[in-house]
């Protein structure tokens, strides 16, 4: 699966459960999207059936779940399903239901991943639409204590670190991580989601809860001195039969045991995946929650929203991956015959048959800021242009099969423009396009060097790559003769 192209299902998958509070029956079917369609959930019960987009600008609700509405129309408890439809890199979905509530199934998001490996994947013919964190983003809530960062994640993953802090002593602090999504199956999506015994009495009084159970969460008890008496209480309120269940020394009231020791933060970094899927883009990046929920997870989706409108209105330029290496500098100075202090590349980030980006890191060490100048340093547009062209020069000697022994010599520079200074601390990113196609040696590019987005110079250059060195030639091979045997002359017929 090429992870850069778009996907949907290949087929439809059905499910059949009931919804967590409605405790009402509910069906469940995953369809086919084309291209951009997006995850869209539909109410197959209601008139018109109408169609909810998963976005975080339409949540309504996030008590017990994220709920998404439009108008009249709800969607209950979505976290789940998005979970495992973002996590398994399903970009085009609809989600149809014949009631308000995803049902809860077991209280985790394994059985949509099932059944969206079930169904199989569909690579589209549409690149995906990456949404690559280039810079912190926050949020937090100091009345619920929630803090979510998102900043720039080595290899362009989409990594995820948790922390949830009940104040609690059967819960205490728990920490959970996710470091690629291929994780996700084995590891996050089995885990079940979780309630304390006196937030369940308040769900139950409330009319609440009632698809809930010991087979679909996680019950903790914090308290002592729970009599068998109020757990009975508590069954009548939910409408179900009372279950023998102990309170066991963890705190839990199941029947079963934790699938992890840390199962309740591992189900929190399950419902920051779904919630994250409203922001209807897949993200590169890593984020870190701390005491994380739904509303601070929704909140936090709306910021990362409010930052991609920011950047449409004033484009930062092209995102470039600096995680990337295709050449470090020991590599390039064996293609380059540059060295101190005339060296200008540190790295090539990226390199194809019509572009190549190289990376420039500008520190107050160089030479050129002795003279250039005391007191304020700014480097040098002549060496900003020389930096572009060594990365051309990169380009031009990777044609070729035997690069060091050619050397790159620039024949004209057209359309210099510099935008704003360079000093030190910055880094440039330069990237070149061939213009045409290579003929006789002759490499025509244009360039453009960014520094934090933005453009700081360009230019258009045209080199010769030109051979200085005679490819090796192997020894000649010396054959050896035998004086024994007669001339040929002496031989008579």
């Amino acid at each position: 699966m090429n992870p850069d192209k778009q996907h949907t299902l290949k087929g439809s998958v059905t499910l059949n459960g009931v919804g967590l509070h409605t405790g009402e029956p509910v069906t469940l079917t995953l369809r086919p999207a084309p291209v951009g369609h997006g995850l869209k959930f539909q109410r197959t019960d209601l008139e018109g059936e109408p169609v909810i987009d998963a976005d975080a600008d339409l949540v309504v609700s996030t008590e017990r779940g994220t709920t998404l509405g439009k108008g009249d129309v709800r969607v209950n408890t979505t976290e789940h399903v998005l979970s495992a439809l973002y996590a398994l890199g399903v970009d085009n979905c609809l989600v149809q239901l014949t009631g308000p509530e995803v049902p809860i199934m077991d209280g985790s998001a394994l059985p949509f991943v099932e059944a969206i490996e079930k169904a199989g994947l569909e690579e589209q013919n549409a690149d995906r639409d990456w949404y690559l964190l280039t810079e912190p983003i926050w949020f937090e809530t100091k009345e619920r204590g929630t803090e979510m960062l998102g900043v720039p994640a080595p290899g362009g993953e989409f990594r995820l670190t948790v922390m949830v802090d009940y104040n609690s002593p059967v819960l205490g602090t728990q920490h959970a991580s996710m470091y690629h999504a291929g994780e996700f199956k084995s590891e996050i999506a089995p885990c079940r989601t979780f309630v304390f015994l006196r937030e369940l009495e308040l769900l139950a009084k409330a009319g609440l809860i009632k698809g809930g159970d010991l087979n679909n969460a996680i019950v903790l008890e914090d308290r002592e001195g729970t009599t068998k008496e109020q757990l009975k209480e508590l069954a009548r309120d939910l409408g179900r039969e009372y279950q023998d269940v102990e309170i066991r020394r963890n705190g839990v009231l199941n029947t079963t045991d934790l699938k992890f020791f840390n199962e309740p933060a591992r189900h929190k970094l399950l419902d920051i995946v779904g919630d994250l899927a409203l922001v209807g883009r897949p993200i590169k990046g890593h984020i870190l929650a701390a005491r994380p929920g739904h509303f601070g997870n929704t909140s936090f989706a709306k910021r990362i929203k409010e930052k991609m409108r920011a950047d449409r209105k004033n484009p930062p330029g092209p995102q470039f991956d600096l995680t990337r290496t295709v050449y470090d500098i020991n590599q390039i100075e064996k293609i380059l015959p540059h060295r101190y202090p005339f060296l200008l590349v540190d790295r090539i980030i990226a390199l194809d048959k019509e572009t190549i980006t190289g990376v420039k890191n500008i520190t107050m060490n160089e030479p050129q800021f002795t003279g250039h100048f005391p007191g304020n340093p700014v480097m040098p547009g002549v060496l900003q242009v020389e930096a572009m062209a060594q990365v051309g020069g990169i380009f031009a000697l990777s044609q070729v099969p035997d690069p060091e022994n050619y050397t790159t010599y620039f024949l004209k520079i057209d359309g210099v423009r510099f935008k704003r200074k360079v000093i030190p601390g910055d880094t440039i990113i330069f990237h070149l396009n061939l213009l045409t196609p290579i003929r006789r040696g002759i490499v025509h590019m244009k360039g453009i060097g960014y520094v934090n987005g933005q453009p700081v110079l360009e230019a258009e250059m045209m080199a010769q790559i030109a051979r200085d060195k005679a490819p090796k030639e192997e020894p000649a091979k010396v054959t050896a003769i035998d004086t024994t045997a007669p001339k040929a002359s002496a031989i008579k017929a």
